[in-house]
């Protein structure tokens, strides 16, 4: 018998998707989704949602191409906060890889340890986008130790609630239970989607107001669609989606692909905004500078021989090569000999030949 909706029970979410906490809540058998992907077996191991699998294995690799394009811009507002946003996102996607897949068993001592952790987990990762809303509007500044120590210690604050609330809710601590679920549905579905849904509202405000560019609002507009329709197809449409293609994928797969392009669009958007200022830029590229002042060019006339010195009676490394002789040509050869007698220092004019009476 399918359950009604109720705030604060998992019963009828649990029944349309296969969430990794739904083993944990209702009774001790856990919640059982109406319908479900079905499971490969490999080796001795079954794998269950493969296809959501691959999905999870795919956003690593685009969250990795996504780091590093964000890294290099070196002098972009809010990198170093954006940064932490994208490597949360792919500790909460390594941690799904082994509980949607159940290659940590429901049944084994741990798997309630590593689902608190990857509850605490998902808030935090909302939370860290949601602060990253706020490093646009200067706040204070961007980069610094205060603001990225602030971050740190913040979404580590909410991560340490969230989980011993998951964990207190398995395991039946301080009060709460399995079957009362109300506080880890606060923390693990309230909670993200008030994050979003200020995100959302908070960059709209900021484009508006201090921006002269309204494309911007696309990207927006595309990372709300996104987060929408994955969260609709998990909740609304996972069973119809399961029965139509013979459960081979059902919801969760929607769902974590429209959460990966979530994340890509919080990227796009971010990337959209933020301007790199080239003059203080230091890259793993080398910047190339083309000479265009015709002095700087070179040219055989102006050619410089320092592949000789003049020690002990080698070439010399003057302009024009040894001498002079040739930049001058011929001139300064002329110009010797009419001054001090053709012969230069050694003639019978001039200056030379101290034997001579001639001058002195």
């Amino acid at each position: 018998m399918a359950a009604a909706f109720k705030i604060g029970n998992f019963d009828y979410i649990c029944q349309h998707a296969a969430l990794v906490v739904c083993p944990l809540l209702g009774s001790e058998e856990g919640i059982m989704p109406t319908c479900y992907s079905r499971n490969v077996q490999l080796g001795s191991q079954i794998i269950f949602q493969p296809a959501t699998c691959f999905v999870h294995i795919a956003a690593l690799g685009m969250t990795s191409i996504m780091l590093y394009h964000v890294r290099s811009k070196y002098t972009a507002v809010g990198r170093k906060e954006i940064v932490l946003f994208f490597y949360m996102y792919m500790f909460v996607e390594l941690l799904a890889i082994f509980l949607d897949s159940a290659i940590i068993p429901t049944s084994h001592a741990v798997y309630p340890w590593f689902t608190a952790v990857y509850a605490g987990a998902i808030a935090a990762l909302y939370w860290c986008i949601l602060m990253n809303g706020f490093v646009g509007f200067q706040f204070h500044e961007d980069g610094t130790p205060m603001s990225l120590w602030f971050l740190r210690l913040s979404s580590l604050a909410v991560w340490g609630i969230c989980f011993f609330v998951a964990i207190a809710t398995f395991k039946g601590y301080a009060g709460m239970a399995f079957d009362k679920p109300i506080g880890l549905y606060i923390t693990y579905l309230i909670f993200p989607a008030v994050c979003a849904v200020i995100y959302i509202v908070s960059q709209l405000i900021l484009v508006i107001r201090t921006l002269d560019d309204r494309w911007v609002i696309g990207d927006l507009i595309f990372l709300a669609a996104f987060y929408i329709c994955g969260v609709l197809l998990l909740l609304a449409f996972s069973v119809k989606i399961c029965d139509s293609v013979s459960h081979y994928i059902d919801g969760v797969f929607f769902f974590t692909l429209a959460m990966l392009f979530t994340v890509m669009m919080v990227y796009k958007y971010w990337d959209s905004i933020t301007k790199e200022d080239l003059e203080f830029s230091v890259g793993s590229k080398l910047a190339v500078w083309e000479v265009k002042d015709p002095l700087m060019a070179p040219n055989a006339e102006y050619y410089e021989d320092d592949t000789q010195s003049s020690y002990r009676g080698a070439g010399g490394s003057l302009v024009g090569g040894y001498n002079g002789n040739q930049y001058y040509g011929g001139s300064a050869g002329q110009y010797q000999q009419s001054q001090y007698g053709g012969a230069g220092y050694g003639g019978n004019s001039g200056y030379g030949n101290y034997g001579n009476n001639s001058h002195y």
